[in-house]
């Protein structure tokens, strides 16, 4: 079990730094591109790693792995994008401009991207990942479950009063916190 929190740690923290990169060579007005107050993760690249991971064969080809990483991650994509629009009634993404979208959940652009990066993650990635997460000890996995139990309670709180993803960088958030503040006491 702990290598598949450590997988989904892995591909979470590949996602923020993708979308990071992303957003500089756009020039995307959004700068933040996490979807926790405290940790560095885009937990839906997490998610959609560790389902595709759990659901490929191994004896899929390389163009089976893409059709499949596709369809796994966009579906995943779609679901992560309803649980934050019903829950916490914010937009992390939006694919509206975008021809063929589904709601702005997910489009085909998007789709044929993700089946290609998964594809060669699966192939080139993992096998050092598999590596990798075999050494880590038990109790820095028990560390680790407890610093994405406290982030995940304190965004979820942040979500659910402000309604805005902006504040999950931490600037803005102390920048509102302190507002809230001065204004409580004038």
């Amino acid at each position: 079990m702990s290598r598949w929190f450590l997988y989904f740690l892995f591909y979470s923290l590949g996602g923020y730094v993708l979308e990071k990169l992303f957003a500089r060579a756009v020039h995307s007005e959004k700068q933040v591109r996490k979807c926790f107050l405290l940790l560095p993760l885009c937990p839906v690249y997490g998610l959609a790693m560790t389902a595709l991971l759990a659901l490929s064969p191994p004896e899929l080809g390389f163009g089976g792995l893409v059709l499949l990483g596709a369809a796994v991650c966009t579906a995943v994509e779609y679901a992560v994008h309803l649980f934050y629009d019903r829950v916490f009634h914010v937009r992390f993404w939006d694919y509206r401009c975008l021809r063929w979208h589904i709601r702005g959940r997910v489009c085909p652009q998007f789709s044929i991207i993700w089946g290609l990066l998964s594809a060669a993650a699966v192939r080139q990635i993992q096998p050092a990942v598999v590596t990798a997460a075999a050494r880590v000890p038990p109790w820095a996995v028990f560390l680790l479950w407890m610093a994405l139990a406290a982030d995940c309670v304190l965004t979820a709180a942040l979500l659910l009063r402000r309604r805005d993803t902006e504040l999950l960088a931490i600037p803005a958030a102390a920048a509102q916190m302190r507002a809230e503040s001065q204004s409580s006491t004038s």
